[in-house]
């Protein structure tokens, strides 16, 4: 039996068939979902550094600017961008498809080292890197917000509880906290008071790293 007789006996039939097929796809178009990010997985490597204290230009220029100095030298870099915030830097270097996400990170290691030198030798902890997929979206996220406490508090309570509990949980690969807000102690000074007294700045200065809540303003 041939399989086209049918259609060519019923041509009304046939065009009805193919007229609907078509209304339906046209109408199926407009509901296909559009990936904003294709899955695919780029070798990127994301990199952070802590310097406790430190002003987000501090960051930027004593710690980001080595980094991505050091970083810019590896071959195969399609895309490098950097973030800096109150004590805490964060630099995300994007590698060609065919660069195996392994020998990249070699490469970034090999760079960290050698910006070492350059650093800040109060850094506490040494420049961390991570293999990272810009594809992957976050599965949960939560905001904290309080009518009672100050942002500094709670941003202590996201920081020392949440971040801690949630990173313990079995299979969670990563945790960020955005939105910090961490206190801050501004310190006014009258040179003239200072040496009336006999006290130069240089002797202040360990006086001032040992201040957590309040400060005295010398006049």
């Amino acid at each position: 039996m041939n399989i086209s007789a049918p259609f060519i006996n019923r041509p009304i039939a046939t065009i009805l068939l193919m007229v609907g097929l078509l209304l339906c796809g046209l109408a199926s178009y407009r509901l296909l979902p559009v990936a904003s990010l294709p899955n695919v997985n780029y070798p990127t490597i994301s990199v952070t550094a802590q310097l406790p204290g430190a002003d987000p230009q501090t960051m930027a220029s004593s710690v980001a600017t080595p980094l991505e100095e050091q970083f810019g030298q590896i071959p195969g870099i399609v895309q490098m961008t950097s973030s800096s915030t109150l004590g805490f830097t964060s630099v995300t270097v994007q590698f060609d498809l065919s660069r195996n996400v392994d020998g990249a990170a070699a490469d970034v290691l090999a760079a960290i080292n050698a910006a070492g030198g350059q650093l800040p030798p109060n850094m506490t902890y040494p420049p961390t890197i991570r293999k990272v997929n810009p594809a992957d979206t976050p599965i949960l996220v939560l905001a904290v917000t309080s009518d009672v406490v100050p942002l500094t508090t709670v941003d202590a309570y996201a920081e020392n509880i949440l971040f801690q509990k949630i990173s313990q949980i079995a299979g969670v690969g990563l945790v960020g906290i955005g939105g910090q807000q961490k206190p801050a102690i501004r310190v006014q000074v009258n040179p003239q008071a200072l040496a009336s007294r006999g006290i130069s700045l240089e002797r202040c200065a360990p006086c001032w790293a040992r201040l957590t809540s309040t400060c005295r303003r010398v006049r």
